[in-house]
């Protein structure tokens, strides 16, 4: 899987390109059903807003941005609210039958109580 980098209104230094693209791949040890990760970098004035794009199988896309003064601290942010996503979802997905239904546990607790 290769992370796809692109900049409006600007550039980013060679050894910022390869710093994103090795944290970028690291978001497939939260979550192993990536399979397209985008960065997008808007250069817009002092600021630079950066955005991560991950598209994920079964049509699940996550989307974080952050904005600062320099290049790889906005992409830092971006890429902390990315992680949150995807932890929060990968936990959603794994404890989705985990917790009994609501039925079961008032059945049971009619079937357990002393008449």
């Amino acid at each position: 899987m290769q992370v796809a980098i692109a900049c409006r209104h600007g550039s980013l230094h060679h050894d910022t390109q390869a710093y994103v693209s090795h944290k970028a791949e690291k978001l497939l040890t939260y979550f192993d059903r990536v399979t397209a990760i985008t960065v997008t970098f808007d250069f817009e004035g002092l600021l630079v807003k950066a955005e991560i794009l991950v598209d994920a199988e079964h049509k699940h896309n996550f989307v974080a941005s952050d904005t600062a003064s320099e290049a790889a601290a906005a992409f830092d942010g971006a890429l902390q609210k990315m992680e949150q996503q995807i932890k929060k979802y990968k936990e959603k997905i794994q404890d989705h039958r985990r917790t009994p239904a609501i039925g079961d546990v008032v059945e049971k607790e009619i079937a357990t109580e002393p008449e």
